[in-house]
């Protein structure tokens, strides 16, 4: 629990009460109707956190972050005008040196997710408390201290992207120009910027962390911070990783490289429901990801070409490392879209399984849906997280905000990437580039097995074709995990995944 809280209103300008949003400011005088420039509205507070035998003491700050950018007239700088106001939690432990000790700058992804999930469930110093599948707690749920929290190594920055959380464009409520690929990356990496020369850390050793679309961010982060501001970097943190899109196409139905790179996914989710028996679940993944690099992908690139035998055979093995049934991967012409396995798993009991974590399942709207109507693992992970954020941003990091905190939000689409016009979005590319240009960065990649947004296989694949000397490939660290998307759900993932990042932190970050 906090000891101490503390406005902090910005450098120059007064301070603005928190739970006004920009648009509802007061006017500087009566007589005016000219709005007020908004102004930073940061909260601090001081903790400590019980990690084994240490104490940690830290101070908190959250609030809205202003972003600013120069105005020039004839060519001329003539000041700044505001263009968002981004909302962030940062920690920072107290008394430590800055020239070795590391920060972490986070985020998850979507487009359109607040940083909540890693905030909460595996990164920061309080935790939410929900149960697993199969045994969710009730609401109204509960916080608990994190003594795994990366803040044990790191001092942590949770950033929200314009329209998730508080985060908010100025320019008359219009966010389009944030809500793209270049728009993001360009607005996080100027609150990086500003924070660290805020707080004194340019020489501190830094990493960032991204979850999901949050590792597509993260990869061309490293690139754009390194480029634009010389920020170079120790470490990139990536889980569930997606840095090439393609890679989980179903959309377009000529591209059966997503069926293939699936197949390992749905064979795991299909195990943990029970459909492989006995067998354990490393020798069903290792049947599955042996078909799917290279019998599957033949097979379906053979298309009518195939005789009747093989045809046959393909359909059997599928269905056998898919747990669907012959007909149904017969009658899907070997094409088993994720979508429509969840909702064919489990459909003669009536149920639907997970997509962002298969473990999960639950009954089906209708018995004769083509595929599930709602995500159950999401259903389960949402309530949970915006009840503990909501209360812990109010009652323990003294933050007040009359907005509502847009944990995940369909507010960013459409989502602009017509910096990708004409080629695959696919930012390995410059993840490539900043470890060419970076020889020390350091990547890490945690993969859940029942993820079924951004499976591991597909990930793994984008990984392999980096365009790197063997030195740089050995800079790449991958760990696996019994989980989903949002791995730490699973407690013993949760235990794990937390002392590897830990030790891949102390990694990254030692010096040479």
């Amino acid at each position: 629990m906090a000891d101490e809280t503390v406005k902090t209103p910005a450098p120059t300008d007064p301070p603005t009460p928190p739970g006004v949003p920009p648009a509802t400011k007061s006017p500087s005088s009566p007589t005016t109707s000219t709005p007020v420039e908004p102004t930073d509205d940061l909260v601090v507070t001081r903790h400590t956190l019980k990690v084994g035998r240490r104490t940690l003491r830290y101070t908190a700050e959250t609030g809205r972050v202003v972003l600013r950018e120069e105005v020039l007239e004839d060519g001329v700088f003539s000041g700044t005008t505001a263009r968002a106001e981004i909302s962030l939690t940062s920690y920072v432990l107290n008394g430590a040196d800055p020239l070795t000790r590391p920060i972490t700058f986070a985020f998850n992804g979507g487009p359109g997710s607040s940083s909540i999930w890693l905030h909460l469930g595996l990164l920061g110093p309080r935790r939410v408390l929900m149960g697993d599948a199969g045994a969710l707690l009730p609401p109204p749920y509960a916080l608990a201290d994190n003594p795994e929290s990366l803040l044990g190594v790191s001092d942590l920055v949770f950033i929200d992207p314009v329209s998730t959380g508080y985060s908010r464009a100025v320019d008359g409520g219009k966010p389009a120009p944030f809500h793209g690929y270049q728009g993001d990356i360009d607005s996080v990496g100027e609150l990086i910027r500003l924070w660290t020369s805020r707080h004194g850390r340019w020489m501190s050793p830094k990493l960032l962390a991204g979850e999901s679309y949050g590792t597509l961010r993260a990869a061309a982060l490293a690139e754009h911070l390194q480029t634009r501001y010389g920020m170079y970097l120790n470490g990139v943190i990536l889980i569930s990783s997606v840095l090439d899109l393609g890679s989980i196409d179903f959309e377009n139905q000529r591209n059966d490289r997503a069926h293939a790179l699936y197949l390992p996914t749905y064979a795991a989710i299909a195990h943990y429901h029970g459909k492989h028996g006995r067998r354990s679940l490393r020798s069903v993944l290792d049947e599955a990801e042996a078909y799917a690099a290279r019998d599957y992908p033949w097979a379906l690139s053979r298309g009518s070409r195939l005789t009747a035998a093989e045809r046959r055979e393909a359909v059997a093995t599928l269905a056998r490392i898919s747990g669907l049934s012959e007909d149904y991967v017969d009658r899907a012409d070997l094409r088993i879209e994720h979508w429509r396995f969840f909702g064919e798993l489990l459909r003669d009991e009536r149920r639907v399984t997970g997509r962002l974590d298969g473990r999960f399942s639950g009954p089906a709207a209708s018995g004769i849906a083509e595929s599930m109507d709602a995500d159950v693992s999401m259903d389960a992970i949402t309530g949970p997280y915006a009840a503990a954020f909501n209360h812990y941003v109010r009652q323990e990091l003294g933050y007040a905000n009359d907005l509502h905190y847009e944990h995940i939000t369909n507010k960013v689409q459409p989502w602009s990437f017509k910096d990708f016009e004409g080629r695959p979005i696919d930012v390995s590319p410059k993840l490539e580039r900043a470890m060419r240009q970076n020889p020390h960065l350091k990547v890490y990649l945690g993969y859940g097995y029942y993820d079924g947004a951004t499976p591991h296989f597909a990930a793994e694949d984008v990984v392999a074709h980096l365009q790197l000397p063997p030195e740089l490939v050995a800079n790449i660290e991958h760990a696996y995990y019994e989980g989903g998307h949002m791995m730490y759900v699973h407690e013993p993932s949760r235990v794990q995944q937390s002392a590897d990042l830990a030790e891949f932190v102390r990694s990254a970050s030692r010096s040479s």
